[in-house]
């Protein structure tokens, strides 16, 4: 028998356009003799479609939209479709009114349906606000072959690989008590830095324990902030893999099922990225590429610094949307380095972008005039410092608004995690394309660039054609940019370490206060100066309001700043966290 995954990306809401999605695989997959195609989970109306979900309507034109799509597919082939389906027993039971459910097309009808049976709450996932969960094991027999159906969490409650369990029923072992010969699981799993590598290995320990041969289709694309990359894998009995598709890409693998030896036959294995920062760039030019093509974006604007945050999203933006459709602004202030204005004009060089040089210091005298009297008697300080910010915020909206550009931000995650960054101005922006990368991150993604644009390695992927950034002389980030000491230049010799620890240091600290939540002795016990831990645990509680208000954020790590991050603004926290208050010098 052949089986097929197609690793679809599906637009939320496009309930037309992710059908024919599905329609165009399965007929490919049909010229090629597959008797049974597999999709990601809820693949007619993408993940996660949220609130749209409380629409009555939306769920009827799903209903609508799946009996058509199955009409329309071919007659010989099978396929799983991931949908949500009304729960008629809701009013009653006083459950959820939906299922998220997968529905087994074929011969024009919908054959069986099948519910998820976990359904998770933690981090980025809210499906009980949905959903009810399904009570049965979910199996079907095609051609003598039975074959037991998953839906993402279903998969992830192994005891014996995770150590306990967070569910009291485990449908991977019900299935395989059932004697099934093949497990498959269609999931919608976000990206974060080393996830397919603890997938294959909970997927291969699955395979091993049960002696079952298990397909995995996942969801590819980006959606807002999260990005999913794809990477489905079949493995045999034995923990082997069988089949890899693409990572960040659009895919359709076929197999071939033994039907004596109750295995999968050796198919295509496409490598997986070689390293975390091939892993990272890939992910976030598919952000950016989808995020603006999903919401109908051709072009992007950023503001241009010369420094490294705004050089590495310029090189996100080109190989997302390529070099004619970015835009680079200089907007220098008296405090701007010449250097700054050479290296930012260096970057645009290396990639083959347009740039506008909009000096701002009139703007600044305007505004010193302005607020003059009232501002008489004080100190030059953070206010002043920041209307250059501002000034720089309003021009990069302007033109956006202008000439419907997406502004794209260039913040990082240790700026935003202390509230190095200023509200209405350097955090405008449609999209933060780094928010969820630390300071350190940054640095090593740069080099890894300069890198591989010297052994002319293929950049980005876009529908199976390669595409190269434009790079001079072997190098796409200028060196000086580099090794330069990171700067806001919103007054004379100001560098960043004036106000915060070597980043390093604090890169370090917030990893273990945001992502292993230690608590202020742990981290000060690990090696860091009490003074430096308490400050910067007061800077990550103050600056919530200022995240509160950030644009949308690629997330690549299990804790960003996104939908995935629940914190309270107004809290006592803040005070114990800390002590007495302290203001990040520089930017607010």
């Amino acid at each position: 028998m052949k089986l097929a995954i197609a690793q679809l990306n599906p637009t939320i809401g496009d309930l037309t356009g992710n059908a024919q999605q599905i329609l165009d695989a399965a007929q490919t997959a049909a010229n090629q003799g597959v008797r049974l195609l597999l999709t990601p989970e809820l693949s007619l109306c993408g993940y996660p479609p949220r609130d749209l979900l409380l629409n009555p309507s939306f769920v009827a034109a799903m209903a609508t939209q799946v009996q058509h799509l199955a009409e329309e597919l071919p007659p010989q082939i099978a396929v799983l479709v991931g949908i949500a389906m009304p729960n008629p027993t809701a009013h009653a039971a006083g459950g959820k009114s939906l299922f998220n459910s997968i529905v087994l097309l074929a011969q024009g009808e919908v054959q069986q349906v099948f519910h998820k049976r976990l359904l998770p709450t933690y981090d980025v996932f809210d499906e009980h606000r949905y959903f009810e969960p399904g009570l049965q094991s979910n199996a079907f027999t095609l051609d003598g072959v039975r074959l037991g159906v998953t839906i993402c969490e279903d998969l992830w409650n192994d005891e014996e690989f995770w150590g306990k369990r967070n569910y009291q029923v485990n449908p991977i072992a019900d299935l395989a008590q059932q004697g099934v010969d093949i497990l498959v699981n269609l999931s919608a799993s976000p990206y974060s830095t080393g996830k397919q590598q603890v997938r294959e290995a909970m997927l291969r320990h699955t395979a091993q324990r049960y002696q079952q041969t298990i397909l995995y289709a996942n969801q590819v694309g980006s959606n807002d902030d999260l990005i999913f990359d794809g990477s489905s894998v079949a493995f045999k009995q034995s923990g082997e893999v069988a089949a890899r598709a693409c990572a960040f890409n659009s895919d359709l693998v076929i197999l071939t099922f033994d039907e004596e030896k109750r295995d999968l036959l050796p198919g295509m294995i496409t490598p997986s990225p070689a390293s975390i920062d091939e892993e990272i760039w890939l992910a976030l030019v598919l952000g950016v590429k989808d995020y603006s093509r999903k919401c109908r974006f051709k072009q992007a604007v950023i503001g241009l610094s010369g420094g490294i945050d705004s050089a590495l999203v310029a090189a996100i933006a080109t190989a997302a949307l390529g070099k004619e459709n970015v835009l680079g602004v200089l907007m220098p202030s008296p405090y701007s380095s010449d250097h700054s204005i050479k290296d930012a004009q260096d970057l645009a060089k290396n990639l083959g972008i347009n740039t506008q040089i909009i000096p701002i210091g009139d703007l600044m005298q305007g505004y010193d005039q302005t607020l003059e009297p009232l501002f008489t008697g004080t100190e030059f300080g953070i206010a002043e410092e920041n209307i250059q910010s501002r000034i720089r915020g309003n021009l990069l909206m302007a033109i956006a608004n202008k000439f419907g550009y997406l502004l794209l931000s260039t913040g990082n995650k240790s700026e935003m995690a202390v509230g190095y960054c200023t509200l209405y101005g350097d955090m405008n922006g449609g999209l933060a394309v780094i928010a969820d990368l630390p300071k350190t991150q940054v640095y090593s993604l740069c080099q890894w660039l300069n890198s591989v644009a010297q052994q002319e390695i293929a950049l980005n992927h876009q529908d199976q054609q390669i595409t190269r950034i434009t790079h001079h002389q072997g190098e796409i980030i200028p060196t000086n940019i580099l090794v330069k000491p990171p700067s806001a230049e919103l007054k004379p010799g100001q560098v960043d370490q004036d106000s915060l620890p070597s980043y390093e240091v604090l890169d370090d600290i917030l990893y273990r206060l945001i992502h292993e939540h230690q608590s202020a002795e742990q981290i000060i016990q690990a090696g860091h100066y009490a003074t430096v831990v308490e400050k910067i645990i007061r800077l990550v509680t103050r600056a919530e309001f200022k995240r509160r208000q950030a644009p949308p954020g690629l997330k690549i790590t299990d804790r960003a700043f996104g939908t995935g991050w629940r914190m309270p603004i107004a809290s006592m926290r803040r005070q114990e966290a800390g002590g007495r208050r302290q203001e990040v010098k520089g930017r607010r």
